[in-house]
């Protein structure tokens, strides 16, 4: 008798124990009583009742990532390509993700897939791969809405890989291509242009350097020329003076007067006018050199 109750009470603790839940940070446990919806547990403790309540679904909280494979799509101008998507997600009510749609993250592909389609059939090829922004815009928006009836809400969606046919990818190689060609010979001539007006400016620079030091140096040796015509100006005022402050006499002057002469024949002179009185002065100082000639040959 007392195994059959020590029995009984240990079968009873384990069903206790069994049925104690915890549940952790970012989750939360969808908990049916008798078939029927009962509630959502939050993070924490529960105890289930047992044969009673059972756990539905056991719902991730935390942001989630759908990466979906490539989808074919044909754009307004007809080309196909392949376009991939990732999807962010999180889910906002675990009972609308619970018992809102069969296989959420399958109905989710298939909606991003539809929404994809609608909108680049609605654009160019060139459109499509440059309005990137554009579409995840849109189909973050088209998606946000149609999800909010399943619990869940799309934080983000991106074009993860654009793929254009393989000629399509030649073509738009061979226009870059030429693009970058163009560039190379606008960059080049560029290059050459401001080599060209260095080159004339350095030139400009010179020609007005070598101009200035040419007048500079004109300058200078006019200044040197002005100076020293005022200094032999000054010298000979000089000497004017004095010689009136030395009051020379008649033959004193008539003799400087002679020296004056014989400095501007200097032997290249072929006429020099004398005038009357210097000529006998000049006789004079001829027989007075004689008179010194025989003096020093009697000397002798």
């Amino acid at each position: 008798m007392w195994y059959l109750l020590l029995g009984l009470i240990v079968l009873i603790l384990i069903i206790v124990i069994a049925n104690i839940k915890i549940v952790p940070q970012a989750h939360a446990f969808v908990v049916e009583r008798l078939g029927a919806y009962h509630q959502s547990w939050g993070v924490g403790l529960h105890i289930k009742i047992p044969f009673i309540e059972k756990i539905a679904n056991k719902v991730v909280l935390k942001e989630c990532v759908a990466d979906f494979k490539p989808q074919s799509v044909i754009t307004k101008d007809n080309v196909t390509m392949q376009i991939d998507t990732v999807v962010y997600y999180q889910v906002t009510d675990p009972k609308l993700f619970t018992y809102g749609v069969d296989y959420p993250i399958s109905a989710i592909e298939n909606l991003t897939a539809t929404t994809l389609r609608n909108i680049v059939g609605d654009l160019e090829l060139d459109e499509t791969l440059t309005s990137r922004d554009t579409v995840n815009s849109k189909m973050r928006i088209i998606l946000d809405e149609a999800t909010d009836p399943w619990g869940i809400k799309i934080n983000r969606v991106e074009l993860k890989n654009i793929v254009p046919p393989r000629e399509i990818q030649d073509a738009m190689e061979r226009q870059m291509k030429a693009e970058r060609e163009r560039r190379e010979a606008i960059l080049k001539a560029e290059g050459e242009k401001r080599s060209a007006i260095l080159v004339a400016e350095g030139e400009k620079q010179s020609a007005i350097l070598r101009a200035e030091a040419d007048r500079e140096s004109q300058i200078k040796r006019a200044e040197g020329e002005a100076e020293a015509i005022l200094k032999v100006r000054s010298a000979i005022a000089e000497g004017v003076k004095m010689l009136n402050e030395a009051a020379p006499t008649q033959p004193v002057v008539a003799i400087k007067a002679l020296e004056a002469f014989e400095k501007a024949a200097d032997g290249k002179a072929t006429k020099i006018i004398i005038p009357s009185e210097i000529q006998g002065l000049a006789g004079l100082a001829a027989s007075l050199k004689e008179l010194v000639v025989d003096e020093e040959k009697k000397v002798d």
